[in-house]
């Protein structure tokens, strides 16, 4: 048994350690290239330059019952600063709720203000938002392709500030920075935001800086529709369409660009459930992804960082069996080596080398958070519960790995979007989903295996590795709580009125 344990929590260590060291490495060129960036200083907030003619753009809205938020996403779409006659708006939408009829007063308004914009629908939800891409792209008159999802409000420059980058005829895809209208709401879309930062505060930009491939996010960019085509367009076997599609296109020698300057604000989700269900689509997703086009990436002809660290985009979401892993065997393997020096010291000193990956997992947060925010050393008192967080959520997307490597199948389940009139009381909306996940009491029931194991490794001084426990029973407690939040909020939510319309 002692053996057992001991390998086990080793090859979680293992694991762990591959992919901190791989945001080490993120972290070290992301220092190189902002200090050595070629070409004069740019002066702050420069527009690019103006392109002659500008091209015809087909802006896609993909909708499904968000009848808080499609008003505000139209208009903003509808007030985008760019030649009315080069400028076509498709609301897709596949909603079966009040938000068919707000969409389609909305479109109405703005049509009868001289905007091109159209209100497609569908009799069938085949294929969720990627078939509703897919038969917008059959409909749509442009030759490039914006997206934003509906909780995204976009500035009315954004075409003017991407269309430019498209400057070559190989671009395929230029992609925005997502920005943050409600990271303030609470603890948890504080902690939510600080993580985000990191993928588009560094890792993006990074990738696609030294040329590896990076991932359209599914909003908030445009594509070049012939990349679209090429690629052999939208497709619905995985629950990350955009990854899919992303990867796809770059083995087919498309370029991407990111641009970090850009932002476009969204909102983040503001209850567990919510928070939960998206996670588990963009584990599930990206597994299901790897699986699908990690042969087609070896057997391409790029360079072998691009491979690694494509492959490493992939399978990122493989770390968290291994985390839970880790979680269940850390108080018993300390408590083992305490009572019989077992596996013994030498095996902890080896152990000590993970200290590097937690090195990766730290300057990759304070890299992005210094590159985004002048208060960046304040945001990273965040770190903590972020990491905690991260790891409380390692059942729930454990879950999705395993049915991603199995093949099981599952629907596109959105993430309910309330807006930030209905944010601070979502538990009366409709779309709140007020069930106790399973999953919770999991998270409960790992809260006291954690919080024993805490109590454990104080009582035999195993001071050293208190941190670490004490960063499990965080987590898992973290998680749980606000999990367990709707047991108090459901029975306020108010009873429907026969007369009213439900949304």
């Amino acid at each position: 048994m002692a053996v057992l344990i001991s390998v086990l929590y080793a090859l979680a260590m293992l694991v762990l350690f591959v992919y901190g060291v791989n945001l080490l490495w993120l972290s070290a060129r992301f220092k190189d290239l902002t200090m050595l960036e070629p070409g004069p200083v740019p002066e702050p907030g420069d527009p690019p330059p103006p392109v002659r003619p500008w091209p015809q753009v087909t802006v896609q809205l993909p909708v499904y019952n968000e009848a808080h938020v499609v008003e505000r996403l139209i208009d903003a779409c509808a007030s985008l600063d760019y030649p009315r006659h080069s400028l076509e708006i498709q609301v897709l939408d596949d909603s079966d709720d009040a938000t068919c009829e707000i969409a389609a007063r909305r479109v109405a308004w703005w049509r009868s203000r001289g905007v091109d914009i159209v209100h497609v629908q569908r009799a069938e939800r085949d294929g969720y938002k990627a078939g509703a891409l897919q038969n917008g792209l059959l409909l749509a008159s442009g030759d490039f392709i914006a997206i934003f999802d509906a909780d995204f409000v976009p500035q009315p420059d954004f075409l003017r500030q991407l269309i430019p980058h498209f400057d070559e005829d190989d671009v395929g895809l230029v992609q925005a920075r997502w920005g943050h209208l409600n990271a303030d709401h609470s603890l948890l879309t504080r902690i939510q935001a600080f993580g985000l930062d990191a993928h588009f505060g560094l890792e993006q930009r990074v990738r696609n800086a030294i040329g590896c491939f990076m991932n359209f996010n599914g909003t908030a960019g445009i594509w070049r529709r012939r990349c679209i085509e090429d690629a052999g367009g939208w497709t619905f076997d995985t629950l990350t369409e955009d990854l899919d599609l992303s990867y796809r296109a770059q083995l087919k020698e498309w370029k991407f660009r990111y641009l970090p300057h850009v932002e476009v604000p969204a909102q983040l989700p503001v209850e567990m459930n919510g928070l939960r269900s998206q996670q588990f689509r963009w584990t599930k997703g990206a597994v299901q992804t790897a699986r699908k086009l990690l042969p087609a990436l070896w057997s391409s002809a790029v360079s072998l960082r691009t491979k690694v660290q494509g492959t490493v985009h992939l399978t990122a979401h493989l770390v968290f069996p291994f985390v839970v892993l880790a979680a269940l065997l850390h108080a018993p393997l300390v408590h083992m080596n305490t009572l019989e020096g077992m596996p013994g010291e030498v095996y902890f000193a080896v152990m000590g080398v993970g200290l590097l990956g937690l090195a990766g997992f730290c300057l990759s947060q304070v890299f992005a958070q210094l590159s985004l925010y002048p208060d960046w050393s304040t945001r990273l008192r965040l770190f903590p519960l972020f990491m905690a967080g991260s790891m409380g959520l390692s059942l729930s997307n454990t879950r999705a790995v395993f049915q991603a490597m199995i093949g099981r199948q599952s629907p596109f389940v959105r993430t309910p979007k309330y807006g930030p009139d209905v944010a601070s009381s979502w538990w009366t909306s409709t779309y709140a989903r007020l069930e106790l996940a399973p999953v919770v009491l999991l998270e409960a029931i790992m809260t006291l295996y954690c919080l024993g194991g805490l109590v454990l490794l104080i009582t035999t001084g195993a001071w050293a590795a208190v941190p670490f426990q004490v960063i499990f029973t965080l987590g898992f407690g973290l998680v749980a709580a606000f999990g367990l939040r709707v047991l108090g909020v459901r029975d306020r939510r108010p009873r429907p009125s026969p007369h009213l319309v439900r949304i």
